[in-house]
């Protein structure tokens, strides 16, 4: 059985160190230009550098994103920002153009290139074609199956890599490539400028009757006929492994440090767990299904990897978000026996919230008292998002540590 890595997303550098921190093998980010997702916080120099040099001392690698689809005035650009990763050193380029990818391989010959999910890979003529190019790796489309996966494994050099998403949004536009953004609200996503219009709520109007919209009946939340369910694996570990796939793709770019670390550190276990011993993995598939939920997601599916979705499988109903925990925010370090963190969402003196770390030796923790970082004046509650505070719990608080509470709990 070929090792396979856990990758996963990070939008900012708290957040590739809390993918490190919870199991990660590997993180993949964006810089602030050629990435398909302008709207996450991104990395700039330096910041790439610090998430490298922590990552490689933890033994993770950091891949970072170049694949938008290049016009003629992002190819001027292009080159210096090239030669600047060459001097910052990541340990592969994920690349969707082929003007791009000519030059990186002219300016970072020393660098793997992974070829993006945006160029549509399915099938193994395809996987051959960038291999013969010089491509290390390529993310398969999301719609192949497992049959077709392990039928791509078998026919591709056994040093190339597979890399599979396997857990995530699902896009309605094949491999992600859609037009609504850039349709109707002018901001291409293929520039990485979406607006996620498939998330939107939509009305339907017959031709011949303008201005007479009818609701299509979902669910309480409205109609979201073009958002996908989540894509989740986390049961089909096995057939994931035994099919030859090199790396566990995460989608979320965008998402939060508990989403992170969450999805993070229950693959991990899984994947060590059915390693170590497949009846241990089949003893604990309850907990990894219910500790899976624990994070923002919308109803989960397998996506197409048992074959094309029937009326039965339909992906794109009830796809509103489930929300069970509240993200709270991140331990950054203690002072004076207290936690220090930047407050995500509001809680109270008095809240019993729930500390996460990355080997699941969780903890409740009363909060005993709330202080502004800077001021130093006790509070009842932090009602402003992104305060910096000092929290005594009644428990104590290791660095890392996230904080969630139950989205039905007064937070």
């Amino acid at each position: 059985m070929r090792k396979t890595e856990l990758l996963m997303p990070a939008g900012n550098l708290d957040t590739l160190k809390t993918a490190v921190l919870y199991g990660a093998d590997a993180v993949y980010i964006g810089g602030e230009a050629f990435s398909l997702r302008a709207k996450a916080d991104n990395f700039d120099a330096a910041a790439m550098r610090e998430g490298i040099a922590f990552a490689h001392e933890r033994g993770a690698r950091v891949y970072v994103t170049v694949n938008i689809f290049a016009h003629n005035r992002d190819l001027a650009e292009a080159e210096p920002y090239l030669h600047e990763l060459k001097e910052i050193g990541p340990d592969a380029l994920i690349i969707s153009d082929p003007a791009i990818f000519t030059m990186a391989r002219r300016i970072m010959p020393e660098t793997d290139i992974h070829i993006s999910t945006q160029m549509n890979n399915t099938n193994y003529g395809t996987f051959l074609f960038w291999y013969g190019l010089g491509a290390k790796r390529v993310v398969a489309a999301r719609e192949l199956s497992l049959e077709e996966i392990r039928e791509i494994r078998e026919k591709i050099p056994d040093d190339m890599q597979m890399e599979c998403f396997v857990h995530g949004a699902l896009c309605i536009s094949y491999s992600g490539r859609c037009l609504l953004s850039s349709f109707m609200t002018g901001r291409e996503a293929n520039m990485g400028a979406c607006t996620h219009p498939c998330r939107w709520n939509y009305s339907l109007m017959e031709e011949k009757r303008p201005g007479e919209y009818f609701p299509v009946f979902e669910n309480e939340r409205g109609s979201f006929i073009f958002n996908s369910r989540d894509l989740c694996m986390i049961g089909h570990i096995p057939e994931l492994l035994e099919a030859g796939i090199d790396s566990l793709k995460v989608e979320g770019r965008m998402k939060t440090q508990l989403y992170v670390a969450t999805v993070a550190r229950t693959y991990r276990r899984a994947i060590d767990e059915y390693l170590r011993d497949p009846a241990l993995y089949r003893e604990n598939l309850p907990l990894y299904l219910e500790e899976i939920e624990k994070c923002t997601f919308r109803e989960y599916t397998t996506g197409f990897y048992f074959g094309r979705p029937g009326p039965d499988g339909q992906i794109y109903d009830g796809s509103s978000y489930v929300r069970n925990y509240i993200y709270l925010g991140c331990v950054t370090g203690t002072e004076d026996g207290m936690a220090l963190m930047e407050q995500k969402n509001k809680f109270c003196r008095g809240d019993v919230i729930e500390l996460i770390r990355p080997d699941f030796n969780d903890a409740e923790a009363e909060v005993l008292a709330i202080y502004d970082a800077e001021s130093g004046e006790e509070q009842e509650s932090c009602p402003h998002a992104r305060q910096r505070l000092k929290v005594r719990f009644s428990v104590p608080a290791e660095p890392g540590d996230i904080l969630r509470v139950r989205a039905q709990d007064p937070a």
